[in-house]
């Protein structure tokens, strides 16, 4: 299988766009005089004319505006969002190869999974005049009739029970920036986003706690996998579901990922763009490598770049995914040749033995994202390494305060 790795000649930032005319952190306070290089000596990013400014391992802030923008209009009820008869609606680009439910879920904000399920289940919805299943993938171009939907009864919001009271606990733990209309959570490796056969607590679930006094819970707009750490987007109501779904769907959030590999990536900064098609067998589903036109093949690009190496055997690289496919980062570090350590689908070398004191556990970090808010400014968060990665990082010597020449990447 042939690999596809472009290097980049991006294009220099203007001098508005650079890290140094950023706000001052919220966390993690720079050190006068610090290089923001990392190293000295250390040769520059091909990916930028200058080094960004050094950055501490926690940030979470909001951006204001350069110009203070009109306030937002009220928010309309979400009934009037709802179709109120049938409607037949095609599936763009950006919605190709979205499972059924997910994109009933992006299209309507606030419709809970239970009515998505029952409408899908009972064949009210149809894609190209056939019933489908709510994990089913849609296509480009294909017509879906929709029914009529409407919001199930809220459920009565009274006093907490204990068992609430430590679900809020854990969610504010893990809470890295919040406001009156967003949440960011940290969410720990292990813990998934959403449920499925046998699980009984995941994000989702836990949400249940801080549903408001109209009953409405906080609502999911992306996901990460379950063993992958770090930032997770949640929009606390009705209207910034609606505006965070949308940035996502034009891609106007920016995200960045860490993960430790084996060997040396090369060219050190490079361009990823295959199709990924979704194989499933009796034991597991994992994304394979597919060509174009294949059945369920969606094109996937990833930018990666080296950060620091430790000897020849394992490197840290910085990943930011431009499309946002099933696996893709893993389906396609495995596909250069360099699988993350610790993954349980995607790493296949032969004969590799984990250095000692490393823990077998996937090596992946939703290190950080970048989206507009949507009444303004930028929301712009960053979680720490999680305990196994912290530990590798020190056992192996790495700098988690080095400049990340991801950072000026292009977008596309």
């Amino acid at each position: 299988m042939s690999r596809r790795i472009k290097r980049m000649n991006p294009k220099p930032r203007s001098r508005d766009e650079r890290d140094d005319s950023r706000p001052q952190q919220t966390r993690g306070a720079k050190k006068a005089g610090a290089r923001p290089g990392g190293k000295p000596g250390g040769k520059p990013s091909r990916f930028a004319g200058e080094r960004a400014e050094r950055r501490g391992p926690e940030r979470a802030e909001r951006r204001p505006p350069k110009e203070a923008p009109e306030r937002a209009a009220p928010e309309k009820p979400v009934e009037a969002l709802l179709p109120t008869k049938v409607q037949t609606v095609k599936v763009s680009a950006d919605e190709n190869n979205m499972r059924v439910d997910r994109f009933l879920e992006a299209r309507f904000p606030g419709l809970s999974f239970s009515h998505i399920q029952r409408v899908v289940r009972k064949g009210e919805l149809r894609v190209d005049g056939k019933r489908v299943d709510s994990k089913d993938r849609l296509e480009e171009g294909q017509s879906v009739r929709i029914p009529p939907l409407k919001l199930d009864a809220p459920k009565v919001v009274g006093e907490l029970s204990e068992a609430a009271q430590k679900t809020l606990k854990a969610l504010k733990d893990m809470t890295i920036y919040e406001d009156d209309d967003v949440l960011v959570l940290n969410k720990p490796a292990g813990l998934a986003v959403q449920g499925g056969s046998g699980m009984t607590r995941h994000i989702d679930q836990m949400l249940e706690v801080m549903r408001d006094s109209k009953g409405q819970k906080p609502r999911l707009v992306h996901r990460i996998d379950r063993e992958t750490s770090g930032c997770l987007l949640i929009a606390k109501t009705r209207f910034a579901a609606s505006h965070l779904t949308g940035a996502f769907r034009s891609r106007s959030a920016r995200k960045v990922y860490w993960a430790l590999v084996p060997g040396l990536p090369k060219p050190k900064q490079g361009r990823i763009s295959t199709f990924l098609a979704k194989e499933e067998s009796e034991d597991d589903t994992i994304m394979r490598i597919a060509q174009h036109g294949d059945e369920g093949a969606s094109h996937a690009v990833t930018y990666y770049a080296v950060v620091e190496t430790a000897g020849n055997k394992l490197t840290w690289v910085s990943l930011k995914p431009v499309t946002g496919r099933t696996h893709q980062l893993r389906a396609h570090m495995e596909h250069i040749g360099h699988p993350i350590v610790g993954d349980p689908k995607y790493f296949n070398i032969e004969n590799w033995q984990l250095p000692g004191g490393l823990q077998n556990r996937l090596h992946l970090l939703a290190r950080r994202i970048v989206i507009p808010h949507p009444r303004g400014g930028v929301i712009d968060a960053t979680a720490p390494l999680p305990p196994h990665m912290q530990q590798s990082w020190n056992l192996l010597g790495l700098d988690a305060s080095r400049f990340d020449p991801i950072e000026n990447a292009p977008e596309e």
